[in-house]
């Protein structure tokens, strides 16, 4: 699904993404984590061709990402909020997400109504722009229409931030589903540990652009990997 040779990143002369190799599987649920600056939403922007690497490949369903596009229709992600079009309100912009993924408008509707206790009656009909909505609100927007695709791969960075509680516990039901019911395989980074293991059957821990560890995590065995790792720094 997606393969990763000989991956490097530099700033100037700091190195920010090393991977020799790294294999994804389809449909696997992989939760990535690690302290500030290990590389985590650097790799995820190498994945999506929002970096060019300085050594390297990326491969998803087979093609090269630097140099192919045909894989951008089977994967979606939400990094962060320049991903919005904050000058719509949220009804053009889940449309005009639908338009480029080839979905009409009846279809969008209907797709929406399988979010509707995330978005607990505060995106819809509110006559107001996303930059005017919350951070909690304009995360849930963000998160909503990467899935409204039902892609192959979804990306989420940290997507549990600015969340309430029960926002929370009801995204990570949403993904558990769609990893389980569609196949879909799931690239998720938070820094909350108990989310990750909630939601990942494989977690990669990353440490300075390196994965320095690759865990299994079928039934929550990585939480002592984690804790063990996390709680010695």
């Amino acid at each position: 699904m997606i393969q990763i040779n000989n991956l490097t990143k530099l700033f100037g002369v700091q190195e920010a993404v090393n991977i020799p190799s790294l294999h994804i599987n389809r449909g696997e649920a992989v939760g990535l984590v690690g302290n500030n600056g290990a590389g985590k939403t650097t790799l995820f922007r190498l994945i999506l061709d929002l970096y060019q690497a300085n050594t390297g490949e990326v491969l998803n369903h087979g093609e090269n990402v630097a140099k192919d596009e045909e894989w951008k229709a089977l994967t979606a992600a939400y990094l962060d909020g320049s991903f919005l079009i904050d000058f719509l309100t949220p009804e053009e912009y889940f449309n005009f997400y639908g338009e480029t993924r080839g979905i009409d408008r009846d279809e969008v509707k209907s797709r929406l109504t399988r979010f509707e206790k995330f978005m607990n009656g505060e995106i819809l009909e509110q006559k107001k722009y996303i930059r005017n909505f919350s951070s909690g609100n304009k995360q849930k927007i963000g998160i909503v229409a990467t899935l409204l695709a039902e892609p192959d791969v979804i990306i989420l960075d940290e997507p549990f931030n600015f969340l309430d509680p029960s926002s929370q516990i009801e995204i990570k039901r949403i993904l558990k589903e769609y990893n389980s019911e569609k196949g879909t395989t799931l690239l998720v980074s938070s820094h909350n540990l108990d989310h990750i293991v909630d939601v990942s059957s494989r977690i990669l821990l990353m440490e300075k652009g390196h994965i320095i560890n690759d865990v299994r995590n079928d039934n929550g065995e990585a939480v002592e990997v984690l804790n063990d790792y996390f709680g010695g720094k």
